[in-house]
């Protein structure tokens, strides 16, 4: 077993809840709901995403035998809960936003339906898988509108807070409608398309940059971009129109420069400009060099001529907003609805559902969050879905193609004001007033 698919990957307090769960009996049915509080600056939506790996999580969930002797040995636990724990396995259900969904503060987008100390054990991998990815491709889908229409590279791999984080940052920004990613493990494991150029290093190895970049083409006929702004950027680009020729006689067409350094809205342009006057207009220019959406927005604002961009440590540590205040909070125990009251993270009580509400024109209007059982059922798009009933998976996993349309398509219903980079007036998310009355009660109640 590796260590991020073990069930000791998890915070202490989730066993040590578990060990009193076990003393006293607690296995009732108990229903929690992931959600995230509020929104970070400039911060206009979120996308789902995560829910596959979570998913899978939660059917491979076991302890070994040798976990099982290590928990033992420290002391920490009764023999009789260590027995309890080699039998446990997730038997819940989940009820989920498919990946790819829009959402916003406070509405829940994972439920988990199982008893006690199953629901309980999850949290800490859950927010984990779920935290990290919705908070890249909800970084990711800003740059896709900041630079419509233009080529998005993850490149962000060797920055990434450690391996499985480039994986899963690779992956959320493919969903979020990236073209493509660095990380080589990502197009093995998942198929996402893998970009690559060439290093500063390959240059200097070289006694000659001209003689670099004909040895790159050779070596990668089917894929030459050469980086241009080891020495001098504009002279580079010269050579690479000096090269050409002798390319072309022997197959090999030259696809793109890339630039890293500098000015590059700049160096883009009369890039582009020696490449046009050297009969190359056929030539991409990428960019890379600590990007983000800002920085996309005001290069393309700024008239530069570049074709496509390698988005890296910004994205992949989501620089600007490098967390969310993400919560799994308990809203039922044993058919009792449960809420947590501390200033400032309050909760609303009971299992729920949202409710998304579209104008004439197919653009949303508003959410409507409920509890699962009303007696009306309300107007709009019920969001969470059944995904697992009794630690089954209902449907295979969805393909990247219909997720990446789903992002795509929900994007166009957002309001105007929201696709942009700068703050937008808050969507409105309503409650009911049975959800409303609910936690009235539940407040009585716990006086």
């Amino acid at each position: 077993m590796s260590s991020n698919t073990s069930a000791l990957l998890t915070d202490l307090y989730q066993l040590t809840m578990l060990q009193g769960y076990f003393d006293e009996g607690m296995e009732q049915t108990a229903v929690f709901e992931f959600y995230i509080r509020k929104k970070p600056p400039q911060r206009n939506f979120f996308i789902a995403a995560g829910l596959e790996q979570l998913l899978l999580y939660l059917e491979q969930l076991e302890l070994s035998p040798d976990e099982l002797e290590w928990m033992a040995g420290t002391g920490r636990f009764s023999r009789g809960f260590i027995d309890y724990l080699s039998r446990l396995r997730f038997t819940g259900d989940v009820d989920a936003m498919p990946e790819g969904t829009i959402f916003f503060p406070n509405e829940p987008i994972v439920r988990v339906t199982a008893p006690l100390p199953q629901a309980q054990l999850i949290e800490t991998r859950l927010i984990n898988l779920l935290h990290f990815q919705t908070l890249i491709a909800s970084k990711a889908a800003r740059s896709v509108l900041a630079a419509p229409g233009k080529l998005l590279i993850d490149f962000g791999l060797r920055r990434a807070h450690g391996a499985e984080a480039g994986l899963m940052a690779a992956r959320a920004a493919y969903l979020a409608g990236f073209a493509g990613t660095s990380n080589v493990l990502a197009e093995y494991l998942y198929g996402i398309p893998a970009y690559g150029t060439m290093a500063h290093s390959f240059i200097q190895a070289h006694d000659d940059e001209a003689d670099a970049f004909i040895q790159f083409a050779h070596a990668q006929p089917n894929n030459v971009v050469l980086l241009l702004d080891t020495y001098d950027t504009e002279a580079a680009a010269a050579k690479v129109v000096s090269i050409a020729p002798r390319l072309k006689s022997a197959g090999i067409e030259i696809k793109g420069v890339r630039l890293d350094s500098g000015d590059l809205g700049e160096h883009a342009k009369k890039v582009r400009k020696i490449l046009d006057e050297g009969a190359l207009p056929e030539v991409k220019i990428w960019a890379s060099g600590t990007l983000d959406e800002y920085l996309l927005r005001d290069l393309l604002a700024s008239g530069a001529p570049i074709d496509g961009f390698g988005v890296g440590t910004r994205l992949d540590t989501s620089a600007d907003a490098p967390y969310l205040d993400c919560a799994y909070k308990l809203q039922e125990y044993a058919g009792r609805a449960r809420r947590k009251r501390s200033e400032g993270k309050a909760t609303w009580p009971g299992p729920k559902q949202v409710y998304r509400r579209s104008g004439a024109d197919g653009g949303w209007t508003e959410d409507l969050l409920t509890l699962i059982e009303e007696d009306d059922r309300p107007e709009g798009e019920a969001l969470l879905q059944p995904v697992m009933r009794g630690g089954k998976r209902l449907t295979p996993a969805p393909s990247f193609t219909e997720i990446r349309k789903r992002v795509t398509d929900q994007i166009a219903r957002l309001p105007e004001p929201m696709k942009r980079l700068e703050e937008a007036p808050p969507y409105p998310v309503r409650l009911s007033a049975a959800l409303q009355q609910l936690a009235r009660e539940v407040d009585e109640r716990s006086r």
